[in-house]
């Protein structure tokens, strides 16, 4: 399989190249992170077609299932709200394969790596939000004797910190596959990437609450800077049992 993948992409590539309704191709997935490809990895291709062209024509249909994985959309498609939303990570890191469009296709995707500044700043309110929800959760069942909801809300509350420490940056959440290879190369501004996923790896597997509620203290400091004091202060009283004791004990 290994040996047959690889020509079976590159006879693709070169006979879409020659298609002239192609006007675009996009590698994505683990073949466009490197050091990401296993032994399963098939090449997942967005392929590009001009407005007007058909998206599901015989001679795309027949190259699935020969080790790729074919996305075949209209340009406006490409372009616009037609891609879904968990799709603008895989289209942030992607490779482009051909570009007719002088460019073009390579503006799209850098266009859909950086969110803009509103957005951002909306996303990050809501994530916000429902990470400081499921960190009370955890840290208020911790106190009350229940273990087991403590460690899942816990675990709750690092997906939606990943979704806030990215949308403060303007970017969009990589997938957990990715999420090393990403903080690796494209650390987020004001933190050490090895000790935030040994802490985000210990909070997902033990629930420790001295570890969330310091975890917190950077986030409220971070999201305060940024302009969210009013989704925090909305929490009222609560805060005090989200951030560190001020006698240093976590439990």
């Amino acid at each position: 399989m290994n040996t047959r993948q690889p020509l079976a992409y590159d006879a693709f590539v070169e006979r879409a190249a020659a298609d002239p309704a192609v006007v675009g191709l996009v590698l994505k997935g683990s073949r466009a992170h490197d050091g990401m490809v296993t032994p399963y990895s098939d090449h997942d291709l967005y392929v590009v077609v001009a407005d007007g062209t058909a998206t599901d024509p015989p001679r795309f249909a027949r190259h699935r299932g020969t080790g790729l994985d074919l996305v075949v959309v209209t340009l406006t498609e490409f372009r616009g709200a037609a891609l879904p939303d968990w799709e603008r990570y895989a289209l942030a890191r992607a490779r482009v394969v051909l570009d007719r469009l002088d460019g073009g296709i390579a503006r799209i995707l850098a266009d859909r790596a950086r969110l803009t500044a509103d957005e951002a700043f909306r996303n990050s309110a809501v994530w916000l939000d429902a990470y400081a929800n499921s960190h009370y959760r955890s840290v208020k069942n911790h106190r009350d004797g229940q273990a087991l909801a403590a460690r899942l809300d816990a675990a709750d509350s690092v997906r939606f910190l990943l979704e806030l420490l990215f949308a403060l940056d303007r970017r969009p959440r990589p997938y957990n596959k990715y999420l090393g290879w990403e903080l690796a190369r494209h650390p987020l501004p004001g933190w050490d990437t090895d000790a935030l996923l040994r802490a985000v790896d210990r909070v997902s597997a033990t629930g420790d609450v001295s570890l969330q509620r310091r975890l917190f203290a950077r986030v409220e400091t971070a999201a305060r800077a940024a302009g969210h004091g009013e989704v925090l202060d909305a929490w009222g009283d609560a805060l005090h049992l989200m951030r560190p004791l001020a006698d240093g004990i976590g439990g």
